[in-house]
């Protein structure tokens, strides 16, 4: 009679920077497992029947097997069984909303802490990056096609599309406005969260595959999606995000010194503001900086002004923190950092000095009411609670929409009331024959993993398509 395995309820902690020493650097705060740690952890998996960790991922990654193969140490078979269905492994181990994903879905998350999938996804990727031999002995010879696809964005769900069209032998093109790959990955995301060296391992293996990526193809500019087909492309699949910001309509927000997060963001990291003066990119961070949000977006930003020097950061949420939509674990990380929480808390107006600078936000406190559309409870004002914060730089994270200069340039595509481009939610498809959409420019802003969904869901679609299958 075999005796039966015990349950490990507490996952393995994950090394950290200490909050005081990495609110001073860009460098990763999360420094990932060892192999004693990652092989420790993949051993509390029970390698149940009916895994719910599948059910809960969006790229359906078959996540027991490869967990399997960390424990028994054999990492090339980790590496293959995730990288047959992620190709994008080391970000999603980074960034991925495991915690209400996979995680959640875990069948130990009924007892005690459901196992670190993101974690050991990290690990995995992190091994083969330093054996690149590994993946490329698995990948093989993979143009065996004549026919092409054009991808315009080489974000996260691009990407995925991408990689996952050249393994099944198609010519793909990536078309890329900016002047590097990667997208919000490269832009929005910052070091100390997603390395840009990680990222940019990751989109070095799509092009391994055989993809094509051109940069500074603004679609829309350059190329029309009509003028893409009609170049010999057999479909396109539009994946270009969600790249405008939205702002709070308030009085004083014309001033001086207050930033979008969109381009707060893309001068720290795309532009590489934390590398001054190695890089003398214009950038503006005074001793205290209002972030107005309460998402992954607000958090990055706030942490990002206090280590380009601010000496106060404040978060402004209108909500409490249950309804906060950051991830726990990055708003616990802004927390240690010294991060100060002004929690039910709404701007009414900015105030400025004599040159038309930001000099102070007023706002008004506010109380929860019965819930919204979003099933969040509906911030209400309390009349009479107006008070001044004194700042000199404020960033608005607020989420983006959609760019409409693919919609307006494009006759067939038919939008949401949001103007976002309306698609079968299964495969991508849009009104208009040959063409496919994913990510935020489908659903408005929204999750890395989700956007590599819908690339992959698109992918087979497009595939079934062009095979004459569908």
């Amino acid at each position: 009679m075999t005796e039966k395995k015990k349950i490990n309820l507490n996952r393995v902690p994950i090394p950290k920077q200490k909050p005081l020493i990495r609110r001073g650097n860009f460098n990763e705060v999360a420094l990932g497992y060892a192999e004693e740690q990652a092989i420790e952890e993949a051993n509390r998996c029970i390698q149940c029947k009916k895994a719910g960790c599948k059910e809960g991922c969006p790229v359906n990654v078959d996540i027991p097997e490869f967990i399997k193969a960390i424990g028994e140490g054999d990492m090339p078979e980790a590496v293959r069984i995730l990288k047959s269905k992620n190709s994008l492994a080391g970000i999603c181990g980074r960034v991925c909303p495991q915690e209400i994903q996979c995680e959640m879905t875990c069948n130990l998350a009924k007892k005690g802490a459901p196992i670190a999938i993101g974690r050991l996804e990290r690990y995995v990727a992190d091994w083969e990056r330093a054996h690149p031999l590994v993946s490329e002995n698995q990948k093989g010879n993979c143009i065996s096609k004549d026919k092409k696809v054009a991808v315009v964005g080489s974000g996260p769900g691009g990407l995925t599309c991408a990689a996952d069209l050249a393994k099944l032998g198609y010519q793909v093109t990536i078309l890329e406005a900016l002047h590097v790959a990667g997208g919000v990955l490269m832009y929005g995301i910052p070091e100390f969260r997603l390395p840009k060296d990680i990222v940019q391992g990751e989109i070095d293996y799509v092009k391994s595959l055989g993809v094509e990526i051109k940069l500074d193809h603004v679609i829309g500019k350059i190329a029309t999606v009509d003028e893409i087909l009609e170049d010999g492309y057999n479909a396109v699949f539009l994946a270009p995000g969600a790249g405008a910001p939205m702002f709070l309509n308030i009085p004083g927000e014309n001033l001086s010194n207050i930033y979008s997060a969109n381009e707060f963001l893309t001068r720290t990291n795309l532009m590489k503001a934390y590398l001054f003066p190695e890089y003398d990119t214009p950038i503006k961070v005074g001793r205290k900086v209002a972030v107005f949000g309460g998402g992954n977006v607000a958090m990055d930003s706030s942490r990002c002004a206090l280590r380009l020097g601010a000496e106060e950061v404040y978060i402004i949420y209108r909500r409490s923190r249950v309804e906060m939509p950051a991830r726990r674990e990055e708003s616990e990380n802004a927390e240690e950092e010294g991060i100060i929480f002004q929690l039910l808390t709404n701007p009414k107006r900015f105030i400025g000095d004599e040159q038309g600078r930001v000099k102070a936000v007023e706002c008004y406190e506010m109380e929860l009411g019965e819930p919204d559309e979003s099933g969040r409870r509906r911030p209400i004002p309390k009349p009479g609670t107006e008070f001044i914060i004194e700042i000199d730089t404020a960033i608005v994270a607020l989420g983006t929409r959609p760019n409409p200069i693919i919609p307006s340039t494009t006759k067939g595509l038919e939008l949401t009331r949001w103007g976002t481009i309306k698609t079968d939610e299964a495969t991508g498809r849009t009104s208009k024959e040959k063409v496919w959409c994913g990510g935020d420019m489908a659903t408005g802003a929204a999750t890395v993993i989700s956007a590599m969904g819908a690339g992959k869901r698109a992918a087979a679609d497009i595939d079934a398509y062009l095979q004459g299958k569908s």
